[in-house]
This record gives C-alpha cells, sequence and structure tokens, in this order.
C-alpha cells in the first residue's frame, strides 16, 4: 500500500487535526523500529519485562508521569494537558501468543515457540508513538491523557488485573472515553472498521468429564461405557443452541477435543469433552453456562454414568458504546479519509479482556486493516496463524486515529 495523506472531509479542516497524519508518518521510522524490536522479542502472559523496558525507554523524555504494576508488567502512562478538564484512555497490549513463527521475516521471532501472531507489537508502537504527538501538542489538551499497555491479554486476564490495580484513579478523574486498536490482516490497509454496540463476543472454555465403567470391549453389558455418552452430548448441545436461544442471539458451542480410551478392545471408565462457548449477549451466555452441565449430567445419567463439569471465568462480550463508537467511525473518515473508515456489519466471535474497561467506561474498540500488499484480505493468513503479517504502512493510520481521538476529547 502506498500511504498518501488523507482525502479531505467534513471534519478534516478542524484546526486541531492538522497536520496530525503527516506528523504520524514523520514518525514511521520510529514507530517501525520499536515494533520490529518487540517482534524479535515477544514475551507471554503477564510478566513482560523486556516489552516492559521497551516501552518505558519509548516514553523516556515525553513528560508522562508513569506508573509500572505491582504483580504484572503493566506500564501506564498520563500526560497532563496545559488546561484541566476530562479524561481519556487509550490502550495497546503487549503479549505474544505461543506459536512458532513461520513467516521468513527478517525480523522474525529469535525466541523459540513464541510469536506475535496477533499483532500487539504493533499495538504498542503506534501506542508510543501517539504518546508522542500528543506530548508535542500539550498546550492543545484540556484535561488528561492514560496510555494503558497491558500484558496478558491472551486469556491471562491482563486488563482485569489492571483495573484491580487502580488503572481507572491514575487521574483525579475517572475517564470518560476510551480506544483500543487491534491490527487484522483481513481487512484492507489502513482501513477502520468499528461498530455500536456489541463487537466481540464472550469466551468460556469448558470441560465435560464423563465416568462409567470400563471392561473388555467384547463384552459390553458388562460395563458402561462412558464414550456413547459423549458422543451423545456432541450433538445435544448444538440442539440446546437451537431451542433455549433466540435465533437473533448468535451463539456458538463448539466440542473441539474429545478423549477417551487408549486402545481398540478395552472399554475406557472415562471420556472427556472440551469445548468453548461464544455469545454476543450476558443473558444467552447465563443460559448456556446452566444448560450445558444440566444437558450433560442427564444424558449421562440415561447411558448409567455420571459427569463432572468444570468452566473457567472467561471474558465477557465487548460491548461499544453507541456513541463513542460512531464518534470513532466519524473520526477516522475526518483524518484518514472517508474510503478510511467504515462500520463493520457483523461483531466477531473472537473474545477481548478490553470488555473489562468497556464496563467500567464508555468507550470502543476499531479493529485497523493490515492487508499486506499484494494479497486479497480473504486469502491473507490471519491473525494467530504462524505465518500471519502486517502492512506496517498502516501503522500511521493507528498513530493519527488514536491521537485524533483524544485531542477531540479533550478539546
Amino acid at each position: 500500500m502506498t500511504t498518501q495523506a488523507p482525502a479531505s472531509s467534513a471534519l478534516s479542516g478542524d484546526p486541531r487535526f492538522s497536520g496530525l497524519f503527516e506528523a504520524a508518518r514523520a514518525l514511521q521510522p520510529k514507530t517501525v523500529a520499536l515494533r520490529r524490536q518487540l517482534h524479535q522479542h515477544p514475551e507471554q502472559g503477564l510478566e513482560v519485562p523486556a516489552t516492559q523496558a521497551a516501552v518505558l525507554h519509548a516514553l523516556d523524555g515525553l513528560g508522562l508521569r508513569v506508573h509500572t504494576g505491582e504483580a504484572v508488567g503493566s506500564v501506564i502512562g498520563v500526560l497532563k494537558g496545559a488546561r484541566p478538564g476530562p479524561t481519556v484512555l487509550l490502550r495497546g497490549d503487549m503479549d505474544a501468543l505461543p506459536l512458532q513463527e513461520d513467516t521468513g521475516l527478517p525480523f522474525a521471532s529469535r525466541l523459540e515457540g513464541t510469536m506475535h501472531a496477533c499483532g500487539h507489537d504493533t499495538h504498542v508502537a503506534m501506542l508510543a508513538s501517539a504518546a508522542q504527538l500528543l506530548a508535542e501538542r500539550r498546550e492543545e489538551l484540556a484535561g488528561a491523557v492514560v496510555f494503558m499497555f497491558q500484558p496478558g491479554e491472551e486469556g491471562h486476564y491482563g486488563a482485569k488485573r489492571m483495573l484491580e490495580e487502580g488503572l481507572l484513579d491514575v487521574t483525579d478523574r475517572l475517564p470518560e472515553r476510551a480506544l483500543a486498536l487491534h491490527i487484522t490482516s483481513k481487512e484492507s490497509s489502513g482501513v477502520l472498521r468499528t461498530r455500536p454496540g456489541p463487537i466481540m463476543a464472550s469466551a468460556n472454555s469448558f470441560t465435560v468429564k464423563v465416568f462409567g465403567r470400563g471392561g473388555h470391549a467384547s463384552n459390553p453389558s458388562d460395563a458402561l461405557d462412558p464414550v456413547p455418552a459423549a458422543a451423545a452430548m456432541v450433538g445435544a448441545l448444538q440442539t440446546v443452541v437451537t431451542r433455549r436461544i433466540s435465533v437473533f442471539e448468535p451463539t456458538v458451542v463448539t466440542i473441539a477435543r474429545i478423549t477417551a480410551g487408549t486402545t481398540s478392545n478395552i472399554i475406557p471408565e472415562t471420556a472427556e469433552l472440551q469445548g468453548t462457548l461464544r455469545t454476543l449477549s450476558e443473558s444467552s451466555r447465563e443460559t448456556m453456562l446452566a444448560e450445558i452441565p444440566r444437558v450433560c449430567a442427564q444424558i449421562a445419567a440415561a447411558h448409567g454414568c455420571t459427569t463432572e463439569y468444570t468452566v473457567d471465568e472467561g471474558y465477557p462480550v465487548t460491548i461499544n458504546d453507541d456513541d463513542v463508537a460512531a464518534r470513532v467511525h466519524d473520526l477516522a473518515g475526518a483524518v484518514l479519509g472517508a474510503n478510511h473508515s467504515s462500520v463493520m456489519p457483523n461483531p466477531l466471535m473472537g473474545a477481548e479482556d478490553w470488555s473489562y474497561v468497556l464496563r467500567e467506561v464508555p468507550g470502543a474498540m476499531a479493529f485497523l486493516g493490515a492487508c499486506p500488499p499484494g494479497l486479497d484480505p480473504a486469502d491473507a493468513p490471519a491473525n494467530h496463524s504462524n505465518k500471519v503479517q502486517f502492512d506496517e504502512a498502516a501503522l500511521p493510520h493507528g498513530v493519527t486515529t488514536y491521537a485524533a481521538f483524544a485531542l477531540d476529547a479533550l478539546r
């Protein structure tokens, strides 16, 4: 993609945004350098010391008040504007995935079995450059900007941990708006997409263990075979979705793993199902979390077996504030050009712990396209693939959007 200055729009003449994209583009060498440094040295989970150090170095000299996490490797930077006013929160998540990279990039991961396959390295780099842009425009800000560099998004509840450690208490006023950007290879480079209401699903992982009585495979009547019971549960759970949940409430139950037995002539004593539940409303989630163990227990009883059920806490539904999502869409159209901002027709069934922040602060998540040049987004390796790549030419679009969001909120 050739990076060009955004086209004009009804809001692009606003002096607050004058030269913003050009300034973000001027920072591109620094943005790319930080992104590639993090990409080569990815870290998983809640403790990301090298990433934390890189963020602290990037923020050094910007005049921010900086906090680091106590139980997690987070970084919070606070930029005070020239005049009092509200607080706005911007997030970039920092952690990588347990994946062996196979991209062939010259800056590929140097750590065996760990890869920035979800683009969090780009999130950190864009947010750090946005911090520099906004620090240079401190005199234009009436209020404060909180820069949230978050570890542990990939299943480690990092956002929730940061809230518990006082994320929302680092300024005198609670944040009034919040924004997180997420890069994606499945959208045209430089295009920003968001939507009002649910944008990502809740997620719960569950396990059902079925207990029977083992025996010889040639004489099943002397055993209580847990395998047919487990097999019946798989189909029954799909029926539960269609009979207990409204057709207007998207809900997914997937049994992704079934384990039982050791060889062909032994009826095992136990069988185990592992699956995931995804919903776009808390009511559907609560219904299914009650129905899954009930249905499985009753099917097991019909086969003379018993069950043991466990479920993780899981991330809630990520719900954008309608007004904030609309404002993000309008701002992106203003600073990036109307052809670089669109409304998502449907939510994604993936999950995000940004959902915890959006429970506390009116805000939004938006997706930034970064499909590599020469590829159709439909054919590009997706996030979480060991072959995924992102077009770095999209990064100034993210930097600009973060900065414009803060400038708009703190006018």
